[in-house]
């Protein structure tokens, strides 16, 4: 098994990242709790490899970085990249989000996701996205999920994120569209 670091401090995305790599033969671990990066880019591919090659550069080994938000079409695709950094708590963040839209009829949005996997040399060996489209309720709706995931609602489901059952949602979510085109170039990663 290879060695993989994962590009984050949250203790909660280990488990979640195992769960799509179920498959592949990569063992996954935290980066170390000290070491931070940046995230200065402008779009989620490129914060997902910022955040993947300074791992593996600061580390040695093979590193794996996620980087994911929300786009609402009526505000020019805000919060973007700064949807974690759209307030100080999910409540604060999802009445920001209801207060700036307002009455708006159009409310489309997506969830879009970026995954980047970096050598230990820090360059990147590989990159998907995922996008999974739905519109914005005026209100909360379901108890599961985190972040803006009460006020996303997937029409072909009928159902917000916060609303699914797990496995659900990790069948159509960003993240797991990202992951379902990651694993076989991680395949072929783990094969060479």
């Amino acid at each position: 098994m290879t060695k993989l670091i994962v590009a984050t401090g949250n203790p909660g995305k280990l488990p979640e990242m195992q769960d799509y790599l179920t498959d592949a033969r990569w063992e996954l671990q935290l980066k170390p709790e000290e070491l931070e990066i940046e995230e200065t880019g402008e779009t989620f591919s490129e914060n997902a490899c910022l955040k993947a090659s300074g791992v593996a550069k600061a580390t040695g080994e093979w590193a794996i970085a996620d980087d994911s938000g929300l786009e609402v079409n009526a505000l020019d695709g805000a919060p973007g990249i700064y949807s974690a950094r759209y307030g100080r708590t999910d409540t604060e963040r999802i009445e920001r989000l209801l207060m700036e839209l307002g009455n708006e009829l159009h409310r489309d949005a997506q969830f879009v996701c970026v995954v980047a996997i970096a050598r230990p040399d820090g360059s990147i060996a590989a990159q998907a996205q995922g996008i999974c489209p739905g519109t914005i309720l005026h209100a909360p709706r379901g108890l599961g999920g985190f972040g803006y995931d009460p006020i996303f609602y997937v029409p072909e489901k009928r159902l917000t994120f916060a609303e699914m059952a797990p496995e659900v949602k990790r069948s159509l979510s960003h993240r797991g569209k990202a992951f379902a085109e990651l694993l076989p170039q991680l395949e072929k990663m783990a094969e060479s």
